[in-house]
């Protein structure tokens, strides 16, 4: 069922902006930040991303399924520099 709020562009400073109502910042999961963009003529709001979200969470995951080993691993030589040289 799709929702309809109304709302009212008010002065903020030398700008102007709109009151979010707390039901659609709390559906949405706004916090501070938002993405604004233009699509078919409309201007549409949206969480913004972040690239890593949820990165955590899996990687702890992975863990505790032993799926966080190296798919290379076997493919690593370390050189005479790395046995010798490489401090840290």
């Amino acid at each position: 069922m799709e929702s309809i709020f109304k709302t009212r562009i008010i002065q903020i400073g030398n700008s102007q902006g709109i009151r979010i109502p707390k039901p659609l910042l709390e559906r949405f999961h706004i916090n501070n930040e938002v993405e604004l963009s233009i699509k078919d003529g409309f201007l549409v709001l949206h969480p913004t991303l972040h690239p890593r979200a949820g990165w955590e969470a899996q990687c702890q995951l992975m863990a505790e399924r032993g799926d966080d080993q190296l798919l290379d691993a076997n493919l690593v030589n370390a050189s005479r520099w790395d046995d010798e040289e490489w401090e840290w």
